[in-house]
């Protein structure tokens, strides 16, 4: 290895440990370790330009292991991204893009937000996914890049890299790269402490090639990526790594895992690598070194632009319409067409149903909404007669058949939606967004359009009994920032409601979705077309006297809402029905129509679930008639009469609140 080259790596790891050293906090030993392969990577393979770090054509770095956050934002620094050494120097404080894990939209250069291990991993098998599904549409001098995923033997360890290891070799993602920080060091200690897996053998069993090196030894790594770029197969490179590397008293320990070195050890340190300089101090030949790491990307994206702006009118004009995220006007016009067919026609249908209809009319006049589900197509109603799937020998399809993988579906939705190009969807029972959840979680902090199609709602899904039936998902899920949980009544808010999944570009959505059907909702035949499920919430029956009461429902509740309405209104109660699809655009809305909607006669919600997420709209006095536990295995009748959701009981629920004396706001 070239000194100059030893000297590049020793740069990296210089300004991570004075970095964490400064923060007093973070994670020294993965950046010291991983710094010689970062060097390699950079130096002899990775496509970038840090002037333009959004470029399409780019190869992806996905730092996985996201503790190590120091190394990424060392290299991003060193060649030329728009991060300082005032931020490298603010590492961890508030308002720096120097956060403790990457994240996305906060830092430039950093590719997708990673803290929980694994994550990162599955997510670039997205971007590798949807790099294949691009090269299918667009010729091949537009689209040809590569994924690298810096990952640790914590995320290796997470469940999720099974699922997305087992997906990505099955797909034999060939320009997918993973460089393994193969230390054998976790925070409790050795990894034999836990492990005693053969990860080489995991991801060769997958599909996957194989490979080891020696992690410091540069030209051993950067032959290994070489070998990897020429193989049809996803590639794994162990390299094998010394935590810590350099330090004298900590070095291949768990305590240089997550631990500053202090100032005695760092300076221990920098003599032991021959490392002269003061502290964030790098010489001008070393920085001049890195900067032209870039020079290779910054020609090819040079040339890239030649070649898209060569490309005739009509390639130019989908590719830059697929990256920018664009709803065409046909899927707008086929979302139009497929509500005013659901007013005309009032169908009695589930909302799965309905939403599957409306699926069939979008992809098909937008080839780049991508749909898929965990092993459930049929039963989500995700997969339509325009769909055909993406498989490893043709990537033109619009259907990803994800298997039994709900946890790398989010991640790997996530990455496609991260890459460009795709609008993706993808489906699984309401039960299981527990298993999503890590995923969700991250949509909705990285504000990405990815939509979560969740069937199978309630207790109405009957004889699959209590482990099947969510009765707590919609409070738990309605509690996360950023993500709109939607679940319509019918079949016209099930259009509308798709309409604002495909149109909110940077907030994720869950789509509740039943199994039962739900009969059409009374609604004025000459009414014009307004999207209601956009405001979140609206009155369904509005009363000509003034309301004694208000009924409030989401989904198939809203039927027994309307029920009650009428049995009330033969009593003589002027009753108003609020459909509420979506407390989070409800939320948004101004006050005057909210107050409008939900009026200040007393209130009875109605939910199949819950109740937690209510009292935002319930007050001192007001009723909410839903679950209190979980469910039992029967007919969807028999179930709501045994928990006593039922328009007799709202009856009941409504006179209760309005024979209570006050309802304050209070």
């Amino acid at each position: 290895m070239r000194e100059e080259h030893r000297q590049m790596a020793n740069a990296l790891r210089a300004l991570s440990m004075d970095a964490v050293d400064a923060a007093n906090s973070g994670h020294p030993g993965m950046p010291m370790g991983m710094a010689d392969v970062m060097t390699a990577l950079l130096r002899d393979h990775l496509v970038f330009d840090p002037s333009d770090p959004s470029w399409p054509d780019r190869d992806r770095l996905v730092l996985s292991a996201g503790h190590g956050s120091m190394l990424l934002y060392s290299a991003l620094h060193l060649t030329g991204y728009d991060i300082s050494l005032d931020d490298i120097r603010a590492f961890r404080q508030l308002g720096s893009k120097t956060a403790g894990h990457p994240e996305y939209g906060h830092c430039p250069g950093v590719e997708t937000t990673t803290g929980p291990l694994g994550a990162g991993l599955a997510t670039a098998v997205g971007m590798a996914i949807a790099e294949r599904m691009m090269a299918a549409r667009f010729p091949a001098n537009l689209v040809g890049h590569r994924t690298y995923v810096i990952a640790g033997d914590g995320c290796l360890m997470e469940g999720i890299s099974q699922e997305a290891i087992d997906l990505a070799g099955h797909l034999r993602l060939g320009r997918l790269t993973v460089l393994w920080d193969d230390n054998a060091i976790t925070i409790d200690g050795a990894t034999s402490l836990s492990t005693s897996i053969d990860q080489a053998g995991r991801f060769a069993a997958s599909g996957w090639h194989t490979l080891a090196v020696d992690g410091h030894d540069q030209d051993a790594v950067s032959a290994a990526i070489a070998a990897a770029r020429i193989d049809p197969r996803p590639t794994m490179i162990a390299c094998r790594t010394i935590i810590g590397f350099g330090s004298p008293a900590k070095q291949g320990t768990s305590g240089v895992h997550g631990s500053p070195l202090g100032g005695a050890e760092n300076a221990a340190t920098k003599q032991a690598l021959g490392w002269s300089h003061g502290a964030f101090e790098v010489p001008d030949d070393l920085r001049r070194d890195w900067y032209a790491t870039a020079d290779s990307g910054r020609a090819a994206h040079a040339a890239w632009i030649h070649r898209l702006d060569a490309a005739d009118a009509s390639t130019r004009g989908a590719f830059e319409s697929a990256i920018a995220g664009d709803v065409t006007p046909e899927a707008r016009l086929a979302l139009a067409g497929i509500e005013e067919a659901f007013l005309a026609d009032r169908p009695d249908l589930a909302t799965r149903q309905s939403s599957q209809q409306v699926l069939n009319a979008v992809s098909q006049a937008q080839s780049t909404i991508i749909g898929g589900s965990a092993d459930l197509s049929g039963s989500n109603g995700t997969k339509g007669v325009c769909h055909t799937a993406v498989t490893a020998d043709d990537f033109s399809g619009n259907y990803i058949n994800y298997g039994i993988r709900e946890h790398a579906m989010g991640a790997v939705m996530n990455g496609i939606a991260l890459h460009g190009g795709f609008i993706p969807y993808g489906g699984t029972f309401l039960v299981f967004a527990d298993y999503c959840r890590p995923s969700i979680r991250l949509s909705a902090l990285m504000g990405l359009r990815v939509v979560y199609v969740m069937t199978h709602d309630s207790i109405g899904l009957g004889e699959d009994g209590p482990t099947h039936q969510p009765v707590e998902q919609l409070a738990s899920l309605r509690s996360m920032p950023n993500l709109h949980v939607i679940r319509p009544a019918d079949a016209v808010e099930t259009a509308q409601a798709w309409e604002c999944a495909l149109t909110s570009t940077a907030t994720p959505s869950v789509m509740v979705l039943s199994r039962q059907n739900l009969a059409a909702l009374p609604r004025a035949e000459d009414a014009t077309r307004v999207n209601e499920v956009a405001r979140g919430a609206y009155v369904l029956v509005d009363p000509a006297a003034q309301r004694d009461i208000t009924i409030m429902a989401t989904g198939s509740e809203v039927g027994l809402a309307l029920a009650a309405a009428i049995e009330l209104s033969t009593q003589g109660f002027a009753t108003a029905v609020v459909s509420m699809p979506c407390f989070e655009l409800f939320d948004q809305q101004s006050s005057d129509y909210r107050e409008a909607v939900l009026g200040d006669a007393p209130r009875v919600a109605v939910e199949a679930a819950v109740r937690q997420g209510w009292d935002a709209y319930l007050r001192a006095g007001d009723r909410f008639v839903g679950m209190t536990g979980f469910g039992a295995s029967a007919p969807a009748e028999e179930l709501y009469a045994h928990f006593g959701i039922t328009p007799s009981a709202v009856v009941t629920a409504a006179k209760e609140a309005m024979a209570t004396p006050t309802h304050s706001n209070t």
